[in-house]
């Protein structure tokens, strides 16, 4: 459906709905490795022009997929697999830096709504040891060398008053650490891809951008550090999903489809501001949120 708004997080499926629409693509590198052991697939997505940047409404950098169909099954050993490919995507995009690392894990979203509750539960899982390493040096945990891990979970706005991005520079400039990675829920345009999902990317984050509601982003030109951020997606636009299953009922040629594209548009005003998530989604954020703190301890070797 041409002139249709498709509202996704990952640079994966702005690709691919680029390609869909037939735009050109200069600018952009693709790399897919798939592992039919683990059935985990590796795509790695580089923007390098401003052209295809705009195109794809994603900002110039690398954005990293790992898709795992069974990623929220109840199945240890495959979390464990999952968990080691990500530490090893996470290790190629964290800089570099010759003395102990400082790193704040930033868990944004809204703790009281499941599908965003994704930031929050993996910063309640999570090794800290700022305090200790401060306090005691790294002689407290009997190692040679430890990193400085430090957590933030700055809440939302409407019980804060308060932009996420304001609360982190806040502290980001008190504590300064040597990167901050935040972690947060995404929208995704498949259902096929819904909480199967992780997406890693050097460019920063711009919280609530996949549900329309744009906040201040939070990146490395605001905070002055290196922004990894790690995300999932655990919603799906309402009116995408109608979109697709109207577009498979259709029975027609693509320009008869075309014509009713401004009728179904408007019959399908109020779903614009709906989002879908599965029914286990309580079930599958803390699956995915322990397989997303693993793969932080073993990218930082804790």
């Amino acid at each position: 459906m041409s002139g249709f708004k498709i509202r996704t997080d990952l640079a994966l499926e702005a690709r691919e709905s680029a390609e869909e629409a037939s735009e050109e693509l200069r600018g952009v590198s693709v790399e897919e490795v798939y592992d039919e052991e683990s059935e985990v697939k590796v795509t790695r997505v580089i923007i390098e022009s401003k052209n295809s940047a705009k195109i794809l409404g994603k900002p110039i950098g690398t954005y990293v997929t790992l898709e795992a169909p069974a990623m929220a099954q109840p199945d240890e050993e495959y979390h464990k697999e999952i968990s080691a490919e990500l530490a090893k995507q996470l290790k190629a995009v964290i800089p570099k830096i010759e003395k102990e690392l400082s790193v704040m894990i930033v868990g944004l979203g809204n703790r009281d709504v499941t599908a965003d509750s994704l930031g929050p539960n993996v910063v309640d899982n999570l090794l800290i040891t700022r305090h200790m390493v401060k306090e005691f040096g790294k002689a407290a945990y009997g190692r040679e060398h430890m990193p400085m891990i430090s957590a933030l979970i700055p809440g939302v706005m409407a019980k804060t008053g308060m932009e996420s991005a304001e609360i982190i520079k806040g502290v980001v400039e008190k504590t300064r650490p040597d990167v901050v990675l935040v972690v947060d829920a995404l929208a995704a345009r498949s259902t096929k891809r819904l909480n199967r999902t992780i997406q890693i990317t050097n460019t920063g984050i711009h919280p609530g951008s996949g549900v329309g509601n744009h906040r201040n982003s939070i990146t490395e030109e605001s905070l002055g550090v290196p922004v990894i951020a790690v995300g999932v997606p655990t919603v799906v636009d309402a009116a995408t999903i109608v979109n697709d299953a109207l577009q498979k009922m259709f029975v027609g040629t693509e320009g008869e489809f075309a014509q009713l594209q401004e009728e179904i548009q408007n019959s399908m005003g109020e779903l614009y501001n709906m989002y879908v998530t599965g029914k286990d989604v309580d079930y599958e954020i803390k699956q995915i949120s322990h397989i997303i703190c693993d793969a932080i301890h073993g990218a930082f070797e804790l």
